[in-house]
């Protein structure tokens, strides 16, 4: 992957999780999601915030520790979403923020990150979130090839580890599949989620 191409990967993985996102109702908001323990409305507090607190880092706030806090719960969470998604899309496209680095406090206080690595973050991010709210709705799922090829190698540098083990961790231990999986499988395999979910 390229630093060229991150930010339009991003924007594309982002766009399609808001298309799935939009097919939701207030009625779905308390189905099971993927992510354990969790509600689709606790993934979308999630999926929201951290838009706003990737959107904060880009601009050189992502230190501050209340942009990555859940905002307190609107009659329209699907609005909410979009909103946050159009946010974090234009904060990655302004002129010269591949060249900024982005402090992320939730993945390790005090370092700061290149900027094309923290969006790659972004990016694995919202290629399976978009892949956890289709699976909460019942919905298929599929992205365009080049898209999912670019994601798989982005998951399969998340080291393992005691942190995936953690209360809240972004990524469960990995699980294996066949040999013939698809790579949207072996992405969703190697970030701890059953393609079967909830199989």
């Amino acid at each position: 992957m390229t630093t060229g191409d991150i930010r339009d990967l991003d924007r594309r993985a982002v766009q399609a999780s808001v298309e799935v996102v939009s097919r939701s109702t207030t009625d779905d908001l308390r189905r099971p999601t993927p992510c354990a323990g969790w509600t689709l409305a606790d993934l979308l507090a999630h999926m929201t915030v951290q838009h706003y607190g990737f959107a904060a880092a880009a601009a050189g706030r992502g230190a501050d520790l209340a942009v990555w806090k859940p905002r307190p719960p609107s009659q329209d969470p699907v609005a909410d979403y979009a909103a946050a998604a159009e946010c974090v899309i234009a904060a990655f496209a302004e002129p010269g923020v591949l060249e900024r680095k982005f402090e992320l406090p939730e993945i390790i206080p005090g370092l700061k990150f290149r900027a094309a690595q923290a969006i790659g973050f972004h990016f694995i991010d919202y290629v399976v979130h978009g892949w956890d709210v289709a699976r909460s709705l019942g919905l298929p799922y599929s992205l365009p090839a080049d898209l999912v090829q670019a994601a798989l190698p982005v998951a399969e540098a998340v080291p393992e580890g005691e942190r995936r083990l953690a209360p809240g961790a972004a990524f469960r231990p990995g699980i294996p599949v066949p040999a013939d999986a698809t790579a949207l499988d072996r992405i969703l395999a190697k970030l701890g989620r059953s393609p079967a979910w909830p199989g």
